[in-house]
């Protein structure tokens, strides 16, 4: 074992997780202990894909397209998503180091900053939106705007008074399960069977992809494979003790939570969907005008819960991609940076942590701002922004000296590949659709 991966099973909660690993009992039951210690970065990371900016942006495509394109869409994107998120748990659980430090080590410190620069933008946009979706149910309660802020601050800070990264991250596990609330308000909204089956006997992409569906489009991408998720769940891997001995197990992990995080957004999807031909320019409202249009077509109790799914998912997301900005930032100028550590060891680690919260927080009090469309067009922008980020990790994890035996094989290579040209086709489209349409 490396000094490291010593050093990182020493601790608490690591050792925790490494003696069920080690558990030499034979059969089913240490099969499903070791799942369940495995359980956590890869499904977490997903689960938490679907914040507060995603709902909204799912929630307002639904609401303007109805089912036909974007349901089917997101689940084409599932095998994209967990192909990256496997790659980034392979390059942790191998390496023992983080992106942006193999980036920095690698590629030179032009790079290692331009993707710490670039994560720390998205990721400040994405907390943006993440606060948009947990004060609307607070405000519809009649709470003043910086009221609802400031509680909802202070409820994010809370998670790092808690003790070790298990601890944690079993209570992110928690906050994710209750995404489920979404499929209830999809079910009460009364979708039709038959127009979701159709969706997907029929799929097809239009030919001209008028009225801004390139944009939603591009959206949807971008919240199925966010850049945060690529340094969380790799960090997420290693701050957890993962090695390449757990290779087969943490891909069950990524792949539960990425088909779970499709099946909640195409919730997400159907429940906006009921609004379609009913509410006309959602995407210039706010959440609270969402919540309300809910509350108008479908009823109270269904608007209430969804305003609740809103809050927790906006909740959650602001836990995993503050620490997504954490965790890089800290690794890059090698400070120290386990949510094993407490406040007082870890400072930089948790200034970053909590002042990105407060930046998100008073960000929300300025008035006037576009809230849908910045929910959107973060996700738009997460898009762009990962093709750089998917090139890099295509390159290291195909690179023998660093990976040896766990290189990506030829097939995965070839789809990575595609996956590359692919974004660079979005991208391009993107920009057509802005500077000349």
């Amino acid at each position: 074992m490396s000094k490291v991966q010593s050093t990182l099973a020493s601790d608490s909660s690591q050792s925790k997780f490494r003696d069920i690993v080690r558990n030499r009992k034979k059969g089913w039951r240490r099969s499903i202990c070791i799942i369940w210690a495995l359980m956590g970065p890869g499904l977490v990371a997903a689960i938490a894909n679907n914040d507060a900016g995603g709902v909204i942006s799912y929630a307002v495509t639904g609401a303007t397209f109805g089912i036909g394109l974007f349901i089917p869409l997101v689940f084409c994107l599932a095998p994209l998503a967990y192909t990256i998120q496997e790659m980034s748990m392979r390059l942790g659980a191998v390496t023992q180091e983080g992106f942006s430090r193999l980036a920095l080590r690698r590629y030179g410190k032009f790079w290692g900053y331009y993707h710490i620069s670039t994560l720390a933008f998205e990721n400040l946009l994405t907390l943006i939106t993440e606060f948009i979706g947990m004060t609307a149910g607070l405000v519809l309660l009649g709470l003043p705007l910086w009221v609802s802020s400031i509680l909802c601050l202070l409820l994010v800070v809370a998670f790092v008074l808690f003790t070790g990264y298990w601890t944690k991250e079993r209570l992110a596990l928690f906050v994710g399960a209750l995404n489920i609330i979404f499929l209830v308000v999809a079910a009460m909204t009364h979708p039709s069977l038959s127009a979701i089956g159709h969706a997907f006997a029929a799929w097809n992409v239009p030919k001209e992809l008028q009225g801004g569906v390139i944009w939603f489009v591009i959206a949807t991408m971008g919240n199925a494979i966010a850049p945060w998720m690529i340094f969380f769940q790799g960090s997420g891997t290693i701050d957890k003790g993962v090695t390449s001995n757990e290779l087969r197990l943490s891909r069950i992990d990524t792949a539960l939570g990425t088909l779970i995080q499709v099946i909640i957004a195409a919730g997400i999807i159907i429940c906006g969907a009921s609004l379609f031909g009913h509410v006309h320019n959602i995407s210039n409202a706010g959440p609270a005008e969402m919540v309300g249009a809910i509350n108008h077509v479908a009823g109270r109790w269904p608007a209430i819960l969804f305003g609740l799914g809103l809050f927790n998912a906006g909740f959650l997301a602001s836990i995993t991609v503050s620490l997504s900005s954490s965790w890089s930032i800290a690794e890059l100028f090698g400070w120290s940076k386990s949510l094993n550590d407490k406040i007082w060891e870890a400072p930089k680690f948790y200034a970053v942590y909590i002042g990105s919260l407060v930046f998100a927080a008073l960000a929300i009090l300025v008035p006037h701002l576009p809230l849908n469309l910045i929910s959107i067009a973060t996700q738009v922008i997460g898009g762009v922004l990962m093709l750089p980020l998917l090139i890099f990790m295509v390159l290291m994890t195909s690179d023998r000296k660093l990976m040896g035996a766990y290189r990506t094989k030829l097939f995965g290579r070839i789809w990575g590949w595609a996956m590359v040209l692919l974004l660079i086709g979005l991208t391009l489209a993107s920009f057509w659709q802005t500077f000349f349409q």
